[in-house]
């Protein structure tokens, strides 16, 4: 659906493919890919349910990660939190790329699932996956503990709704550029039986 570089030099590269469930106008699955001033943020969003009440939930879930993407990824998820109290809710995971330091910022709540796969073939674990903790932005939200790890450049985020099955980075080429790899998930691991969306953003190791 789109694929983009963000700053020059770049510090990603990034392509997202999604698809909403089948006679449904609209998706309730949503993402967002933002510039900041040291980094970038990252974000999947999954409004409960589907059709147009989930798609209304993402939207405004996505807005409010925009307006505050400044702040630290916890304040950001308590903003949106309090901003969707009137919605059905959505479940999410975000991740901030830190240019200065080359580390990842990251947590979930809900079922989004994140995965870091490791450029480096010798990388031992050789993926990382992003830590969820139950419940639902808008309604329930947990304690929430973001975790921090080390990026190299080369190695790609995945993000992806429960549309798509889990087991997807088995036998997954990392080569292939993002928006190819998103291409291929959703293709190949779609349930169809839900909305679906996957993200995937490769770390180049520029600096805004």
């Amino acid at each position: 659906m789109a694929s983009a570089s963000l700053t020059s030099p770049p510090l990603i590269e990034w392509g997202v493919a999604a698809l909403p469930l089948a006679g449904e106008a609209e998706s309730g699955d949503s993402y967002l890919v933002k510039l900041l001033p040291h980094g970038a943020l990252l974000a999947v969003v999954d409004g409960l349910g589907h059709g147009g009440k989930a798609a209304a939930a993402a939207k405004t879930a996505v807005a409010a990660l925009e307006d505050s993407a400044n702040e630290s990824i916890i304040a950001v998820v308590k903003r949106c939190h309090e901003r969707l109290r009137r919605t059905r809710g959505v479940v999410m995971s975000l991740a901030v790329f830190h240019a200065p330091d080359s580390t990842l910022t990251w947590l979930g709540v809900g079922n989004v699932e994140g995965l870091l796969l490791r450029a480096d073939a010798k990388a031992s674990p050789a993926r990382e996956s992003v830590l969820l903790r139950g419940g639902v932005v808008g309604c329930e939200l947990p304690p929430l503990r973001a975790s921090v790890i080390p990026v190299f450049r080369g190695d790609t985020l995945i993000l992806s709704t429960d549309g798509i099955r889990s087991g997807f980075a088995e036998g997954l080429s990392q080569n292939a550029p993002p928006q190819q790899i998103a291409d291929r998930i959703l293709a190949r691991h779609g349930k169809g039986t839900y909305d679906a969306l996957v993200l995937v953003a490769r770390y180049l190791g520029g600096a805004p």
